[in-house]
């Protein structure tokens, strides 16, 4: 038998911050320790889920919630979510205009099936969160990568965003607060963002999964701020309510001329044909958004400290620049000998595993265009993990000059 043949677009998907895990693996033989700066995951550090998240969990189980569920999401799931974006973001979006998906990255999934046929182009943040990519060119389509302005702390360029939309356009995405860079947009930014979607009758896609981790600015969610754009919102529980393994997310349709009916309608489709999200998981999200909130005040205050550490040591070490992260967990500065001591990031970032076990992801994999020439990192870990982490990212930097 000859080998088995695979499909194209298998073979261009790409998710350069699990990729790199792969080099990590053939390190960690030598015995050596590594810190994992890669993936964003709080509770792989010394974040802990809330506990009264983890007995809903429980609960939900010893009383039978076993079954399957509606694939759109647990009606008391919706409604929780719909009064929390209420709540929390000021945006009115009814139960109805939601659905509930296994993490924010299937919601990528889904919308990108939904609206990309071969060669439409989708709008996105250069750099840019990998999954919009990687499906993006899934389904046939083209990502195109609009510049967010490094010195201007990431925030998008305009100009070149208008001069980036086409005929084939079918969504312009925002990432706010942003991963990888951090950025948190500006209120004048997004609203000028939607009146170029308005103006060329575009959607706009606003993924707002870190929307209670910012720190001295707060953040303003799109829908709160587009009344006559329609808008798709992303979010879930990963990062506020410290669930990444739990995989819960969800989408939502913002318009008040429903003119996202049809792509709701479809995308429900696609979720009936994944049957439902975690029932259980489900249950304890509900808990999520209705019990104690103080844990992500507690979390953002943690947080802070080691953002503000990191930034500053950053900008300490020769040969590194860092913008200041307002959102998020992560740090994306430009290591300035990429293209001189090594010819990529990614040579840079294996090197650096290699030598001292530190683990960052190459800005490339965020974008080969404005990613190019940094790294990305989370400042996730403890200040002594942190410390010791910069200090070999130094020392490697001085070695190699």
């Amino acid at each position: 038998m000859t080998k088995v043949r695979v499909t194209e677009r298998v073979h261009s998907i790409e998710y350069a911050i699990r990729d790199v895990i792969v080099h990590a693996k053939q390190f960690a033989k030598t015995g050596k320790k590594i810190y994992y700066l890669n993936i964003g995951d709080p509770v792989a550090f010394d974040f802990d889920t809330p506990q009264h998240i983890k007995q809903a969990l429980i609960k939900a189980v010893e009383e039978g919630a076993n079954a399957y569920s509606p694939s759109e999401g647990l009606p008391e799931l919706k409604e929780a979510i719909s009064q929390k974006e209420k709540r929390v973001n000021n945006v009115n979006v009814s139960a109805d205009d939601v659905i509930v998906t296994v993490g924010i990255s299937e919601g990528i999934q889904m919308i990108m099936a939904a609206l990309m046929d071969a060669g439409d182009e989708i709008l996105l943040p250069g750099p840019t969160y990998p999954p919009y990519i990687s499906y993006a060119r899934f389904f046939g389509g083209k990502p195109v990568t609009y510049e967010t302005v490094e010195e201007n702390g990431w925030q998008p360029n305009l100009d070149d965003l208008e001069s980036k939309i086409s005929k084939k356009t079918r969504g312009i995405a925002i990432i706010n607060p942003n991963n990888p860079c951090g950025a948190l947009y500006e209120k004048k930014t997004v609203k000028q963002i939607l009146d170029l979607a308005g103006a060329h009758d575009i959607p706009v896609l606003s993924d707002e999964i870190y929307d209670q981790i910012t720190y001295e600015k707060k953040f303003a969610s799109t829908a709160s701020l587009g009344k006559d754009v329609p808008i798709i919102g992303l979010n879930g529980f990963s990062k506020a309510y410290l669930m990444t393994g739990w995989r819960l997310g969800y989408l939502y349709f913002h318009d008040e001329k429903e003119r996202l009916q049809e792509l709701k309608q479809c995308i429900e489709k696609e979720a009936r044909i994944r049957l439902c999200a975690n029932t259980p998981v489900q249950k304890a999200g509900v808990a999520a958004l209705n019990g104690p909130q103080q844990h992500i005040k507690e979390t953002v205050k943690k947080l802070r400290q080691r953002r503000d550490y990191a930034w500053k040591r950053l900008n300490e070490i020769e040969n590194v620049s860092c913008a200041k992260p307002e959102g998020a967990f992560y740090f994306f500065p430009k290591i300035h000998t990429v293209g001189r001591k090594w010819k990529t990031d990614m040579e840079f970032a294996l090197a650096l595993l290699k030598e001292t076990g530190v683990l960052l992801v190459h800005g490339s994999g965020f974008d080969t265009i404005y990613g190019a020439g940094h790294i990305r990192g989370v400042f996730l870990p403890p200040i002594e993990t942190l410390e010791e982490a910069l200090d070999k990212l130094e020392y490697f930097l001085k070695e190699n000059r």
